[in-house]
């Protein structure tokens, strides 16, 4: 039962996204929030194109999901999910050290990290500081914590 990280292909996009609904359902939201989170949760074949991404596959399923972007100006971690029932594995630390051997590659100082509120502690524990609040992209009104990676160059 090895675990593989490799790049995600696009036809695979359905199948992160059920990851990324199960990932963070199991936080403990309610239908409607996870609702209004639908368009954030939902993985695209041209969001997986883009590259940056990579996937924790354990004989051919998907456990993992992890996407880094850059714009030019700066570099973030989009996305982190993990399985429910692979939760606390240790895979979720091995995609942010992944996460951040991509970061690097964009040459950039940092990475910032908009959180999930649960997620808080996991980034913190891995060499994350807060710095500041962002509003929530689906939920007006919350707010997230952002953090951030200092890369080294």
């Amino acid at each position: 039962m090895a675990v593989t990280y490799r790049p995600p292909d696009p036809s695979e996009a359905a199948e992160i996204t059920g990851l990324c609904f199960a990932s963070k359902a199991s936080n403990g939201y309610d239908e409607a929030f996870m609702e209004a989170c639908r368009d954030e949760l939902t993985i695209t074949e041209t969001q997986l194109q883009r590259g940056g991404a990579l996937v924790a596959d354990r004989d051919g399923q998907i456990i993992g999901f992890v996407q880094v972007l850059s714009d030019g100006s700066g570099v973030c971690l989009q996305d982190l999910f993990i399985a429910p029932a692979a939760k606390f594995s240790g895979i979720g630390k091995r995609l942010l050290q992944e996460a951040i051997r991509i970061a690097q590659t964009f040459q950039a100082h940092s990475m910032t990290i908009d959180a999930d509120p649960h997620a808080e502690a996991f980034y913190l524990k891995n060499g994350a500081v807060r710095i500041g609040e962002v509003p929530s992209g689906s939920i007006p009104g919350r707010m997230l914590p952002q953090l951030e990676v200092r890369l080294q160059s």
